[in-house]
């Protein structure tokens, strides 16, 4: 059985010194498509467009800062023990997604206390524009060859030719593609449901789903931890809080009025 054999350049675009990487390239366009999103979700709203830029940079920040410790903490803490001065040797690769979100909230409450609009509306809201982000970060990682899936005699098994000549999984498109049916659901809640006058609702669906889809296909992934794992994977046990807190998310926000 013959199997995709994906080695694609990482390099986009290279002119006079100067590269453009795939992951980079699409990196940008995750944050440049999240921004249209909460952009055209304000002008419905008749909130003010202009806050977003501020909004922009500390949510990029409070990303890769956040991403970048929580790999550190929970997937290689030994190493970086060791070697402190290399955590912030971002380019080196290494950022936990579970660690972005959390910074990316951090970001959103500094925001908000600016703006002074209420917290879980907010959420709700960036909740959907966190969707279509993570649809275009995995692709990325896809293009790079990382986050692979363990080996499979499926099919549509892919040889990541950088990493060896074993078919694998394509993790990181079953997970782009779950994000992106993510999206266009909470986005359908949010244009055709009064769930979001529900504050929280639509944040709670977001943890709800993008955790369990996390957690079931954690279950045909490499493991991206440096030690020996239970049960559940890293991803995995780092993904159930987030399950949990959006399911009682739902509960309370259908529990009081809107």
């Amino acid at each position: 059985m013959e199997h995709i054999i994906w080695d694609l350049d990482p390099v986009l675009i290279s002119f006079m010194g100067l590269k453009v990487h795939w992951y980079g390239a699409l990196f940008a366009l995750a944050i440049a498509t999240g921004f249209q999103v909460m952009k055209r979700i304000y002008t419905k709203e008749g909130l003010d467009v202009e806050s977003l830029d501020n909004l922009l940079v500390y949510c990029v920040v409070g990303i890769i800062v956040g991403a970048r410790l929580a790999h550190c903490i929970f997937y290689d803490p030994s190493y970086y023990l060791a070697h402190p001065l290399k955590i912030f040797a971002i380019w080196e690769g290494g950022l936990a997604s579970h660690g972005g979100g959390l910074g990316a909230i951090l970001a959103l409450y500094y925001y908000q206390r600016k703006v002074k609009l209420p917290f879980l509306f907010l959420l709700d809201r960036l909740a959907i524009a966190t969707a279509i982000f993570g649809f275009f970060v995995r692709l990325a990682n896809f293009a790079n060859s990382e986050i692979i899936g363990d080996p499979t005699t499926q099919p549509w098994g892919i040889i990541f030719k950088r990493i060896d000549m074993i078919p694998r999984h394509p993790a990181q498109l079953y997970e782009s593609f779950a994000y992106l049916l993510i999206f266009v659901g909470l986005y359908a809640i949010y244009k055709y449901t009064n769930m979001k006058q529900k504050h929280g609702a639509i944040f709670g669906v977001f943890l709800a789903s993008v955790f369990s889809a996390r957690i079931a296909i954690e279950s045909v992934k490499v493991s991206q931890a440096a030690y020996h794992e239970s049960i559940l994977s890293a991803g995995q046990w780092l993904s159930l809080p987030f399950l949990f807190t959006g399911i009682v998310l739902l509960i309370m926000a259908y529990r009081k009025p809107s």
